[in-house]
């Protein structure tokens, strides 16, 4: 009997070692002999995706800084371009205010002696009408055209006027082609004629000037440089202006014969900052010098102003009416008695026959 017990259990042991041998087995057939080689099909496709996600992503950025470059041109003129043979018309209207104090002083002309010494308000309101037309002459060179409609209003005087001010010519023009990451420069040059009513012509008692009465030539050089989600800018110009001769006009009991304007400097900077597609704000500084003007009277008497300084704090908010417009609304603060108090205005692009389609 303990023979056939030892020899089943004999038997019950060999069967087990034979099924765990048979499940070793199983277990190494289902398991695969490497698995690099099988984890490399699914390399390609993640490289894909990878690939589209930095196009995708290249897009994005094209996308965003020409959308940054539409905003910041829309509200600075003078670092916009137009392709060849493409023409835009700008609508800008501007209000600005101009309050001071003025002493009125006229002397004897045979001595020094003063005839009449009073001090008077300056109060003037000046409304700006002003349309620009440009033409791309070729993708680096734009030529501009600018009509300005002016209307003054003197509330101290009770002067009122109206009518052509002084046309200006300009040229823009980038020397160096634009490249994706580094600054744009753009060189300027613009002649201000003397259409407007001038000052040294007008009866200065009844009458308000809408020109500055000479001619005037300005030269300088811009440059703006994206940093996603601001446009940097800064510019600086030189302004020759010429002598205003032949004249007659009585002023303080003298007559005036010739003017020689003062020549001027001056520069500009700020920022332009996209909140979004639609909606973008700009600010910058702006301060000119402006040189000593010679008053030249009869007898040989002249008057010599001091250099004045004119400075003043813009600030401009852009709304994307449609895809191809965009309209700003700016506000601007006189730092300087030069400077007007505060200035208001308003732009947009006029489109005609669809020419300013880029």
């Amino acid at each position: 009997m303990k023979k056939a017990v030892l020899f089943s259990a004999f038997l019950v042991l060999l069967g087990m070692e034979a099924g765990l041998a048979r499940a070793e087995e199983a277990a190494a057939s289902d398991t695969p002999a490497a698995d690099a080689p099988a984890a490399e099909p699914a390399a390609a496709p993640a490289e894909a995706d990878s690939a589209r996600e930095a196009l995708k992503q290249q897009a994005e950025d094209a996308t965003s800084e020409k959308n940054l470059q539409q905003v910041f041109q829309a509200s600075e003129k003078t670092y916009s371009l137009l392709k060849a043979g493409k023409i835009s018309l700008q609508y800008d209207f501007d209000y600005s205010y101009y309050g001071d104090y003025r002493v009125d002083l006229a002397t004897a002309s045979d001595s020094s002696q003063i005839t009449r010494f009073r001090i008077e308000q300056d109060s003037q309101h000046s409304f700006g009408n002003n349309f620009e037309l440009a033409y791309g002459v070729k993708n680096n060179l734009t030529f501009t055209t600018s009509i300005p409609l002016v209307a003054k209003v003197d509330t101290q005087k009770d002067l009122k006027t109206t009518g052509l001010g002084d046309i200006a010519l300009g040229l823009r023009w980038q020397p160096v082609p634009l490249k994706r990451g580094l600054p744009t420069s753009t060189l300027f040059a613009s002649l201000s004629t003397a259409t407007g009513d001038s000052p040294y012509e007008i009866d200065v008692n009844n009458d308000i000037a809408t020109g500055k009465g000479y001619y005037s030539l300005s030269a300088g050089a811009s440059v703006s440089k994206i940093a996603d989600p601001i446009v940097l800018f800064a510019s600086g110009s030189y302004t020759m202006s010429t002598q205003a001769s032949g004249l007659d006009q009585n002023r303080g009991g003298r007559l005036l014969e010739s003017v020689e304007p003062g020549d001027s400097i001056g520069g500009s900077m700020g920022f332009a900052y996209s909140l979004n597609y639609d909606v973008s704000i700009t600010a910058s500084f702006q301060q000119s010098y402006a040189f000593a003007t010679t008053y030249n009277f009869e007898n040989g008497q002249y008057f010599k102003t001091a250099p004045s300084t004119s400075a003043s704090l813009n600030f401009s908010l852009g709304l994307r009416t449609n895809p191809k417009r965009i309209v700003n609304m700016s506000l601007g603060y006189g730092l300087t008695e030069d400077t007007p108090d505060v200035v208001v205005g308003f732009s947009m692009p006029i489109d005609f026959l669809g020419s300013s389609d880029e």
